[in-house]
């Protein structure tokens, strides 16, 4: 289904596109990933609507660790590990940066605060990974009643058939999907 329409207050929300994810082993390059996203960052700011940076921030000694059948890799966590990607050409004077410790950007953050403050009832989102930190978010989003966009080809999963499940099955039926050529279009 093509997307019928942005609301009025419409922020981009960009989930953890930052060096550390970009360079993840991902099942379609995340360049083009990232060259979409900052298109409609840069988009979204020339229409004078909010963007939303989110970062993850995973410190041993601040995650939660709750038993699971199946654990994450081991990482290394450099001093760069949350640094957003040069490419969003993060805007310190009208960007809105929320770091997150999970993998949904509501949980334990101002996220809702700051879009509500702004007057935003609808969300178009991207970023890395689509089954964890945009799926996370979006359904969380949902639950608060937003207005969803998702836009499919700025987004990637580690794993292909996590990332077609959630396009197939969970965003339809939480929001609206599109390219980003069609975002820009109803943005402009």
């Amino acid at each position: 289904m093509p997307v019928t329409a942005l609301d009025e207050r419409t922020a981009l929300v960009v989930i953890d596109v930052q060096r550390s994810v970009i360079g993840l082993a991902t099942f379609t390059p995340t360049a083009g990933v990232v060259d979409r996203c900052s298109r409609l960052a840069r988009a979204f700011r020339q229409t004078g609507q909010p963007v939303v940076l989110v970062n993850v921030e995973l410190r041993p000694e601040i995650m939660l660790a709750p038993r699971v059948d199946n654990k994450p890799p081991p990482r290394t966590f450099t001093p760069d590990f949350a640094k957003l990607a040069d490419e969003l050409e993060a805007d310190p004077a009208r960007d809105i940066f929320i770091t997150k410790r999970q993998w949904g950007a509501f949980y334990g953050t101002e996220l809702d605060l700051q879009l509500r403050r702004r007057k935003v009832t609808g969300i178009v989102m991207c970023g890395i990974a689509t089954s964890i930190g945009v799926e996370s978010t979006a359904r969380d989003a949902f639950e608060r009643g937003y207005n969803l966009t998702f836009a499919s080809d700025a987004m990637t999963d580690l794993f292909e058939d996590a990332h077609q499940n959630a396009l197939n099955r969970i965003f339809p039926r939480i929001g609206e999907i599109g390219t980003t050529a069609e975002i820009l279009a109803k943005l402009a």
